[in-house]
This record gives structure tokens, sequence and C-alpha cells, in this order.
């Protein structure tokens, strides 16, 4: 138990986004993927992922870890099949943003939620466990909140964000307990965050957060953490199971997506915002890495909010 709350007491949490969604015709996206956590809480019809179609029923939850590409199928298991970078551009036509669910005609409808789950502010806790998407079957407490958070981002009452904020805390604690409490993935929880004892690697951590458009070569991490250079790669992946290059493009990409999502910036400089020299280079990789380019994933935030 002390394990699991040093886990919880170290989590830093933020809610991203929460919309209700209403499916307009089927339609299978066959490599859904995002750097937050992602939950679909179904509340008609059916949700069908990965490759076996699994299926969620009307209230239940499926959780998606971020960082982990699955498929998604809205409406029928067998939509047609979209890549996430065709759906962009006729996401209109398939789905689209409701302010009141409750006057909704449609036959399958969802409330998806966004949220950050970092370890010291700095590794992504679910995708550091690396499990794959699962379900949440009928858990009242959890629907609840996920609706109250819900109703809370579409609202203007006074302190509506401290109050979001609150419920999201609330809300990962309960998905842990509910983890915990059905024995789900507890060997990853034990053995993946072993890295919360390690000063040096918290050091590591800090350091990639604060300079991810500076130099992170393993020559740098070694000096922060106090260790060879030839050694600095087999430690860090040793304690977290990825090395570290992947790590610090995996953050790189991440800041990349946020600053698509909130500023305005032009692509070329967000590559240098987030230690990329090239431009070209910047757009193959993330390209690479989502599945979209970097417009049509700033593109899709507009599109979805709308």
């Amino acid at each position: 138990m002390e394990q699991y709350n040093r886990i919880i007491n170290a989590l830093s949490i933020k809610f991203t986004s929460s919309k209700n969604i209403d499916v307009l015709k089927p339609v299978n996206i066959t490599d859904f993927y995002d750097v937050d956590n992602t939950l679909f809480l179904v509340q008609a019809g059916e949700l069908y992922f990965g490759k076996d179609k699994n299926v969620v029923h009307p209230d239940e939850v499926l959780f998606i870890p971020g960082g982990r590409q699955t498929s998604i199928a809205y409406g029928a298991k067998d939509g047609p099949e979209k890549t996430q970078e065709y759906f962009i551009n006729e996401m209109a036509s398939s789905i689209k943003s409701i302010q009141h669910p409750n006057g909704s005609l449609s036959k399958s409808r969802f409330i998806t939620l966004g949220f950050k789950a970092k370890v010291f502010d700095a590794v992504n806790f679910f995708t550091s466990l690396d499990i794959s998407p699962f379900i949440i079957q009928k858990n009242d407490t959890i629907i609840t909140i996920l609706n109250q958070i819900n109703d809370e981002s579409s609202s203007l009452e006074v302190g509506n964000t401290r109050k979001i904020n609150v419920l999201t805390e609330l809300l990962i604690i309960e998905i842990i307990r509910y983890i915990i409490n059905n024995q789900l993935f507890l060997e990853q929880f034990v053995t993946k965050s072993s890295y919360l004892k390690d000063p040096r690697l918290i050091n590591i951590f800090g350091f990639i957060k604060e300079n991810l458009e500076a130099d992170l070569s393993n020559r740098q991490l070694a000096k922060v953490a106090g260790v060879s250079e030839d050694y600095v790669g087999q430690y860090f992946k040793l304690l977290t199971g990825i090395n570290p290059q992947d790590y610090i493009e995996y953050q790189r990409m991440e800041k990349a997506v946020v600053l698509l999502r909130t500023t305005k910036q032009s692509i070329q400089t967000i590559g240098k915002n987030t230690g990329y020299r090239d431009t070209a280079y910047f757009c193959r990789r993330f390209k690479m890495m989502f599945g979209i380019t970097a417009g049509q994933m700033r593109k899709r935030e507009v599109l979805i909010k709308s």
C-alpha cells in the first residue's frame, strides 16, 4: 500500500479537455494516438477498440494510456476504416461535438476526457507502465466524477477551473484504486515505478524537462547523473524500460503538441523550441510518431472543439 501511496503523492495531474461527441456515421480510425491519457465514457450505442474489436458498452469507460496507439471504431464494429490522417479531413461528417447530449437523437454518443498524469511533473506515468488500453466496467464513482468534470468544463460558474482540477485528481485516484482492486497491471506498477526511489534519475528527468530545446546528448545526461557517458544509457533504460534518446524525443513531441494546441506559433518556431533545428526533420519525426502532420494536429484540435 505504501508503494501505491508513493506513486499517487508523486503524481502531478492536469486536465486537458472534455467534450460530448455525437456519432453521425460509423467510422473506424485504425491508428488512434494521443500524447494525453484518454477516457471514453459510452452514453449510448457502443464503442470498439483494438485489433479484436473489443466492445465498450454504455456506462463503461475505455482508458487509453497516452502514447498508446490503437484502433477506435465509432458507431459500428464494421465502419469504414480510415487512418487518423485521413479522418482529420472528414471529421465533421463523422462526429461532432455537442453542448447538450440529452437532446441528441444519435444512437451513438460518448464523453471523451483527456488528462496528463506525470511523476515529478516529468514522466508520463501511465505511458511508462507500458499497459494496453482497458475497460473500466460500470464503476459508478468514476462515471459520476467524469460527468461532473464534463459539466464543469462547459460551465461559466465561478471557480470551475479549480473545481475541474480537484475533480480530475479524484478521478485519477479512483482509476488507480480500480486497477489495484481488480488486480490489473500490479507487476508493472511495482517494477516500472522503481525510479521513484532514485534521485539521480529524478535529476535527469528534471534536466530534460527544463532543457528540451538544448543539447540533450548522453554526455550531458551523464554529467547530470554523475555517471559515465558509456553507462548512462544502460542505467536509464534499466530503471525506466526505455532508452534516454527515445524518452527525450517523446517529451519533445509532447511539448510540440501542447504548443500546437495552445499557441499560434509557426511550425518552424515550434520545432526550434522543442530542440529541432531542421524543420523538415521535425515534420518527418512528428508524422512518424503521430500518423498525421503537425498542421493536421492543429486542425484536429480546432475541428473537434468547434
